[in-house]
């Protein structure tokens, strides 16, 4: 491009110890705005980018770089790290002014303090839906970057065209093809890894059950045993106990089970995310993308709205400087760009509609199914769904339990939990 780049790489960042946090004293100096850029000095903005990004930020760093007078410093490394990392690297004065997060855990951090607030763009690059991922309390803690949906794989060379019904699904799961050798009726037909709450509280949402009261605010209302969660319970129950093999009930390994039917042509049709579409061209399965058929009930799937966003460190000595990288970061041309680079579909609503168009199943599924997602509740409670809800299916799948018994031990677990952490 012929313009210097002003790039520092920083590999292995490891957090200050609790011995730096207190030299530090109590962070009040990290909350003064320091912004040399606007006295014609080069202002430093470090930020934390996931090694799956770093190719896209050195893409677009240049411009920003010489149009706002700064240093760009990078931080290659995971973002759960970068995310552990800010309490103590924050007010030590050592983190970053700027990191992603999974859209769960943005309104978490800034709950504790940790994130800044920010402002989105009036321009129409987020719908009500994006600006949900990232607000809590009527507050505003990150920019939408990316977003991710479950879908539905099938098998080209085995099914003409995917299933659009569970219906679909349940005849195809009659076909002797798919008999599954070593269990006597038993096949393998159609597969999803239910044991797991992101995968299954999807079916669960679309016949009318639901984490948190309030659009996932109100964690005083579960609604994981509500007679409409465990209508879908007892729909998945009988998928385990009368249709699938055994190795479908193990939790640690069933992801691996289905894509390793899915691959080996023993299985039509699965549901996974659009992290599962390498491990199948790895294997050479000429295979299509859909969105997940309708439910049972006639009711649209209702999968989790995945994807990672843009923040600001509240310990940022340039806020209104990180507030310019996220409104760049994310505008349509750049997210254009990052689909170019990563084939990771943007949240901008512009850049969407046309990598939309761009041919790919994937990206396609992806964006229709995110139409019918809701938002994961990003209050702190939810932590203790994942865990509390962890074996609920098993235990009603496995017979230990029946599907109202199941659920309602997993809410009574999230319940006590919440209130011995959160009640306080």
């Amino acid at each position: 491009m012929g313009n210097k780049k002003w790039r520092k790489l920083v590999l292995g960042l490891v957090s200050v110890s609790t011995v730096l946090v207190a030299a530090c004293g109590n962070g009040e100096e990290a909350t003064e705005t320091d912004t040399p850029a606007e006295n014609g000095d080069s202002a430093t903005l470090k930020i934390d980018v996931d090694p799956r990004y770093s190719e896209y930020v050195d893409e677009i760093i240049p411009a920003f770089e010489e149009e706002h007078n700064v240093t760009i410093e990078i931080s290659e490394r995971d973002m759960f790290e970068a995310i552990e990392a800010l309490p103590l690297d924050g007010p030590a004065e050592i983190g970053s002014d700027i990191l992603i997060a999974p859209y769960d855990r943005i309104g978490v951090l800034g709950q504790q303090g940790h994130l800044a607030e920010v402002t989105l763009p009036n321009d129409g690059r987020y719908d009500e839906l994006d600006q949900r991922q990232v607000t809590l309390e009527n507050k505003i803690y990150g920019a939408p970057f990316v977003i991710e949906s479950l879908v539905l794989y099938y098998n080209k060379d085995l099914i003409a065209q995917a299933p659009e019904t569970f219906a679909d699904l349940e005849a195809l799961a009659e076909d002797d093809q798919y008999a599954f050798e070593n269990e006597e009726r038993k096949n393998t037909a159609f597969l999803a890894n239910w044991t797991t709450a992101y995968q299954y509280i999807g079916l669960l949402s679309g016949y009318g059950g639901y984490v948190f009261g309030e659009e996932g605010t109100d964690s005083t209302d579960i609604g994981l045993n509500s007679p409409e969660a465990v209508e879908g319970i007892n729909y998945i129950t009988d998928w385990y106990q009368n249709v699938w093999p055994q190795g479908m009930l193990d939790a640690t390994s069933s992801e691996n089970f289905m894509n390793e039917l899915f691959t080996s042509g023993k299985t039509a049709a699965v549901i996974n995310g659009p992290w599962g579409a390498s491990g199948y061209d790895e294997a050479g399965v000429n295979y299509g993308v859909s969105t997940i058929p309708t439910l049972a009930n006639g009711a649209e799937y209702e999968p989790f709205a995945g994807g990672v966003a843009w923040a600001v460190s509240q310990y940022s000595k340039n806020p209104e400087l990180a507030q310019e990288w996220l409104d760049y970061v994310t505008n349509a041309e750049n997210s254009e760009t990052l689909y170019e680079l990563t084939s990771e579909i943007p949240a901008n609503q512009e850049a969407r509609t046309v990598v939309s168009k761009s041919g790919n199943e994937l990206t396609k599924a992806v964006i229709e199914q995110f139409d019918s997602a809701v938002p994961m509740p990003n209050i702190p409670e939810m932590s203790e769904v994942w865990t509390g809800a962890e074996t609920l299916i098993f235990d009603a799948a496995s017979g230990n339990k029946t599907p109202q018994q199941a659920a309602d031990d997993a809410v009574q677990l999230v319940e006590e939990n919440i209130a011995q952490k959160y009640q306080n």
